[in-house]
């Protein structure tokens, strides 16, 4: 059995029975790898105390480093990544969600960590007012934000218009799959997803041979909304995935809008009452968007802080400052891809570089360098 590599070790802490996603990534943060897991597994009960014994049991699933090889073995040959949590092409953003997952299979050329991604979602029966937003939200957003990367679920309707209007604009677009890479589904799109294999890319947590069952979409939805910068609901019913990735996003602390739609319009109830209950803001067009987003804020590069009035910074401070200095205004997501300090460490660190009077504040979450 084969200890040692990651990729396989993630795979196979996944299949033990009884050790579901949160478990999973709460033992690898506490242990450091999924390897150490299984490698330190008699001191587990030490290391984490609140661990159950039923998990414990769970590590001796037989059968799950030979699936593991067997999968691993799959995505060599086809040209897949295994990425990990320890891997840097692992989307950062979603890395600090608290139920992320141990691995995702990468197919595409997509960078997975671009400095803007937007997930955009929606209704599988999709109007043509919806299609024609997707269109010109992104052609325009693209104007204004060069390094974006467009995600959404490869579905029928609003996901797929997404896709598309990233496909013709140029800019990189990546679908996050409720299967594993052994096939697509709805077999429909597969010219998109093939498409999409050069300018931007497929992802996936599922093992080969996994059905696009229900569970499985809304599983995939915490990925579409933890790997984002912010998600849009473009058209949705009363009901649906678009909502459950929504209430995801807020729970994740991303930035939730709604594109809003006539009272009498079924497909917009559900953006509708977003925007009615606080749990999304209205958005009209991607002006709009970038000015809520503060993605319009970036400063001149001719005009350098003076690092020198910062005395005795941290490494990780000083860290920040350069950024800022260098880059303008930006956001804690944006903040934490950049610099590679987790995210429940960056934000006691920026709040404690506020209350020095070296950054400050200001609206959906962006820091700007004081001096």
């Amino acid at each position: 059995m084969n200890y040692t590599d990651e990729r396989i070790c993630s795979i196979a802490l996944t299949l033990c029975t009884g050790i579901g996603a949160l478990t999973a990534h709460r033992l690898v943060q506490a242990i450091g790898s999924a390897a150490d897991v299984f490698a330190r597994r008699k001191e587990l009960i030490q290391l984490c105390p609140d661990i159950q014994p039923a998990a414990l049991k769970a590590l001796d699933t037989p059968g799950i480093f030979a699936r593991a090889e067997q999968e691993l073995d799959f995505a060599d040959k086809h040209g897949i990544a295994c990425l990990t949590l320890r891997d840097e092409r692992y989307p950062t953003r979603l890395r600090e969600c608290e139920d992320a997952p141990l691995f995702l299979f990468y197919s595409g050329t997509g960078n997975l960590n671009s400095l803007r991604v937007v997930s955009m979602v929606g209704t599988r029966r999709a109007t043509d007012y919806g299609r024609q937003w997707c269109e010109d939200f992104v052609r325009d957003l693209s104007a204004r934000c060069p390094d974006l990367l467009v995600v959404s679920g490869l579905a029928y309707g609003i996901d797929i218009a997404a896709h598309r209007a990233a496909l013709a604009h140029g800019v990189p677009t990546v679908a996050v799959l409720a299967h594993g890479l052994d096939r697509i589904y709805p077999a429909v799109h597969r010219k998109t997803a093939t498409d999409m294999l050069a300018q931007g890319g497929l992802l996936t947590e599922f093992l080969t041979g996994t059905e696009p069952e229900r569970y499985n979409f809304l599983s995939r939805n915490r990925i579409v909304a933890g790997m984002a910068d912010a998600v849009i609901v473009v058209e949705s019913g009363s009901k649906g995935g678009s909502l459950i990735t929504a209430s995801l996003a807020e729970s994740y602390q991303r930035d939730c809008f709604a594109v809003p739609g006539r009272t009498t319009d079924e497909h917009s109830a559900g953006c509708n009452r977003l925007i009615r209950d606080n749990k999304a803001a209205l958005l009209q067009n991607a002006e709009d968007f970038v000015q809520a987003m503060n993605w319009n804020t970036a400063r001149a590069a001719s005009a350098p802080v003076q690092h020198s009035l910062f005395q005795e910074l941290t490494d990780e401070e000083s860290r920040i400052v350069q950024l800022l200095g260098r880059q303008g205004d930006r956001d804690v997501n944006t903040l934490v891809v950049e610099s590679g300090i987790p995210f429940s460490r960056l934000s006691a660190l920026l709040f404690e570089m506020e209350l020095k009077g070296i950054i400050k504040a200001q609206t959906g979450n962006v820091y700007h360098l004081l001096g």
